[in-house]
Order: structure tokens, then sequence, then C-alpha cells
């Protein structure tokens, strides 16, 4: 996928609709690879997370065109690539593994390639049901982040908190983690990885496998909140 970064390079300066048309064709040709790379991925993954076995490349990938429609930048093209394999699939709200292919420098909060892990943004009862378990299994959520070695918990972010959420104890060793609205791991890489798409594979399976027991736990409080919501609006049998 050595392509890849010239291409999008190029596009950021480039963002309009007259020049991806007439390079349309790069395009479609890095989609190809991409593909079959998701493909391999979801495979490698598939070995040490049974949970993403049935996914396909469509599950897991996404459109190079930007929904505008409520956003004051108009450009019409994503200037990055991103490929996530979750439970589920990309819009199913699980945690999961996720591979991000940037130029560096080029101005998105990851700013550069990277693999990440975890959670984006989850619903409000999910987000509860997610940061009520860390307060209850807060040394167990830390294990996890503390085995993946490599990766950094992310916690410069935006959209964190200033104060603890309602509810929730000031006291408590792991507020700083109950403060955020999105849960992940992140960990960087050199863009030249990208000119070998076997060890680009390989890096991201081994580095992925690291984080499993992250997933893992995080998804138990995804699953425990729908089967909560479950049962509340579930008419009485009679």
């Amino acid at each position: 996928m050595k392509t890849v970064i010239p291409f999008l390079k190029e596009l950021s300066k480039n963002n309009n609709k007259e020049w991806f048309t007439a390079n349309k064709p790069r395009y479609q040709a890095i989609q190809k690879e991409l593909n079959d790379f998701t493909e391999k991925l979801i495979l490698g993954i598939a070995k040490f997370d049974p949970t993403i076995a049935s996914l396909t490349v469509k599950d897991c990938s996404y459109r190079i065109y930007r929904d505008t429609r409520f956003s004051k930048d108009k450009t019409p093209y994503k200037t990055h690539i991103g490929i996530f394999v979750c439970k589920g699939g990309k819009c199913s709200g699980n945690a999961g593994y996720y591979l991000h292919i940037e130029p560096k420098g080029r101005g998105s909060w990851l700013g550069g390639s990277m693999i990440c892990t975890g959670l984006y943004m989850p619903e409000p009862i999910i987000l509860k049901s997610v940061r009520e378990d860390i307060l209850s299994n807060g040394a167990n959520f830390v294990k996890t982040i503390k085995s993946a070695k490599g990766f950094d918990w992310d916690d410069d972010r935006e959209d964190k908190l200033s104060r603890p959420p309602k509810g929730f104890p000031a006291d408590s060793p792991y507020i700083e983690y109950i403060k955020q609205k999105s849960f992940s791991l992140v960990q960087s890489f050199d863009e030249k990885l990208l000119a070998d798409d076997k060890k680009l594979l390989n890096f991201c399976v081994k580095e992925f496998k690291k984080t499993q027991s992250f997933v893992d736990h995080i998804n138990n409080a995804v699953d425990f909140a729908r089967e909560e919501s479950f049962l509340q609006t579930r008419p009485e049998t009679l």
C-alpha cells in the first residue's frame, strides 16, 4: 500500500471533485489493495478474537466521500483511510481494532498513521455502563491497559469531561478514566511500514492481539447495557 500516502497528500492539496474524478483510477487501484488487505486483517485478528470471524470487507471499511451536510468544512473527500474491525461491524457500537492511515501532520485529531483499539463516543446508555464498570472493576480495567505493551492510553482528548460525571464519586482512583467519553489505546507507526503489506499486516495482528483483553473488558460492559435495556423495554408476559 505504498501508493496510499502519496495519493492522500495530493488529495489534501486538491480536495475537489474535478481532481478526484481525474485521479479516480488511482483511487480505485488503492481501494482494491485496501480491500485485499482488510480481508487478510480480518482473518489475522479472528485467530485470537473469534467474535469478528464472520465480518466482510464492507463491515469494516469506510467511504472516502465526506458527509458535509452539517459541517462547516465542505471539502468533499476524506484525507485519511480507516479500517475498523469489531464484533458486529463498524456500525455495531462495539469496541474493536482500528487502523488509521493518514499523512503525518495533516490536521486530524489523530495526526498521522496509527493503530487504535477501543470504543469511540458510545451512546449514553453504553457510556454510563462502561463508566460504572470502570468504577466497580477499575483494577482489572487498568490491568488490560498495562498488558497492551507499546500502546498509550488516549487521555489527551478535547471531549474529556473536566469534572466527574453526575453520580460518580470524585475521589475514585479511576475517575480520570471515568471522565472519558471515548476509551481507546493508540500506537503510532512509521509510514515506511506501508511499503510492505506483509510487514504491515504482521505488525497490526501482533499488536492488536495485545489489546484483546481491553476490547473484551469494554464489550462486556456494552453487552450488559444492551441486555439491561432490553429487559427494561420488553413487554410483560401475560
